[in-house]
């Protein structure tokens, strides 16, 4: 089965629908098809870079568009329950067990509570997860009551993940208006997050730089 089967798949897509939800019910920036085909086009564009091969940029993108509908279950370890139902759709749709494998150690090891970048592709999600950070996630149009998550992610107007030529580098780079959220604000928050990217990029043998208004500041 393709990505393409697993993205077209209406029980799959249900359960993302559905978490989605209750992360609208939370107060949460947006976790629904947007964020999820991003991180998956993204994952899969690390790995391709790299010259990994096929199949294993395939598997890099099904994680990308499962790792959160563990958000279904709740907030809370959500990378594990993402992993316990992946594990049960793939299985059920005939992935054999090393694919399954790789994808639920993937979707297990996103979140930077307890995430640890394991193999290529729990690297690739990773990164390709911590680095969508955008004004379009923001739900909430009221300035005035943003909280620090709406604060930082609407102030990014710009971002991109990119490897460089010599595939020696990969980098984060933002463009930040201070208006609404500062350098450090991002700092606050998402620190953590840049710290597993860095492990991430080490893992792929890359080192990983972020750069804000064009200061690299990692």
């Amino acid at each position: 089965m393709t990505f393409e089967e697993i993205e077209k798949n209406e029980t799959i897509r249900a359960y993302i629908s559905k978490a989605d939800e209750s992360l609208v019910a939370l107060g949460y920036t947006e976790h629904s098809f947007a964020h999820v085909t991003h991180v998956a086009a993204m994952a899969g564009y690390l790995l391709e870079t790299l010259g990994y091969d096929a199949h294993t940029v395939e598997l890099a993108k099904i994680a990308g568009y499962l790792h959160d509908i563990g958000n279904l279950v709740n907030r809370i370890e959500h990378s594990q329950s993402g992993a316990v139902m992946a594990f049960q759709i793939l299985t059920s749709l005939g992935f054999g067990a090393e694919d399954v494998a790789t994808i639920v150690t993937a979707i297990g090891n996103h979140d930077e509570g307890t995430g640890v970048p394991v193999n290529a592709v729990a690297a690739a999600l990773i990164l390709a997860d911590k680095a969508d950070v955008r004004r379009s996630r923001v739900r909430n149009q009221d300035t005035t009551t943003f909280d620090i998550h709406d604060r930082v992610n609407y102030s990014v107007k710009k971002s991109t993940l990119k490897i460089n030529e010599d595939r020696t580098l990969v980098k984060l780079k933002l463009t930040v208006d201070t208006h609404f959220g500062s350098v450090m604000d991002y700092f606050e928050i998402f620190m953590q997050r840049m710290i597993l990217c860095r492990k991430a990029a080490e893992k792929l043998g890359l080192q990983f730089k972020l750069i804000i208004n064009e200061q690299q500041l990692i």
